[in-house]
């Protein structure tokens, strides 16, 4: 008859409620800590996409020695670049092109065919949590273009200043970016939160 030794021991009912009761408090523990994380994660996700875009359409417009436009644009679906696109201050969507790309968001890359779209990005893939306003430099409304010309500076008479990109979902814990696009046509993030002046973070 075969006799099992300590080593052979199976685990008792009561040690595995244990160890499940500790996993599940681990859970609820850090439940709100990743649910943080990930909305702040969407939240920059789609603040570098923007910035991302930005700096292509100033690059491309460098170029070409040609003006170039980078739109925020509104779709039906957030994930689906289609031709439902519409200039919107709020659409976490963007397109660079040549041309306004109103109902035309759909059309391949193209140096000829209207509206010459450099590239275009759907900004619900990166979260749809998330939430845009784009605003005048000195924030007395809103604006959904900014054009760069040959030197890569800014033409437009009332382009998009800044981007505020946040998260929908209330609490106090979730990031709340900035993109600014400087009147020269430098473009860098910084951080809504931060306050202290002297922290290179800290927007303008």
């Amino acid at each position: 008859m075969l006799k099992l030794g300590p080593a052979n021991r199976g685990v008792t009912l009561i040690e595995l409620a244990v160890t499940l009761t500790i996993v599940g408090l681990l859970l609820v523990a850090a439940g709100p800590s990743v649910v943080a994380w990930i909305h702040n994660t969407q939240v920059r996700n789609t603040a570098t996409s923007i910035q991302a875009g930005l700096m292509r359409a100033r690059n491309e417009a460098l170029r070409r020695n040609q003006l170039i436009r980078f739109s925020l644009v509104s779709l039906t679906d957030t994930v689906v670049m289609d031709n439902t696109c519409a200039l919107s201050d709020t659409g976490v969507s963007w397109v660079v092109s040549v041309n306004n790309p109103t109902s035309l968001c759909a059309a391949a890359p193209s140096e000829t065919t209207d509206p010459m779209i450099v590239e275009t990005q759907a900004g619900g893939v990166g979260g749809r949590n998330v939430v845009v306003a784009a605003r005048l430099a000195d924030d007395s409304a809103a604006a959904n273009t900014v054009t760069f010309n040959g030197f890569g500076r800014v033409t437009d008479a009332a382009p998009i200043g800044f981007i505020n990109v946040s998260n929908n979902v209330t609490g106090g814990d979730y990031r709340r970016l900035r993109v600014v696009i400087g009147s020269s046509g430098a473009v860098r993030m910084c951080d809504r939160d931060v306050s202290t002046a002297s922290d290179t973070r800290a927007c303008p």
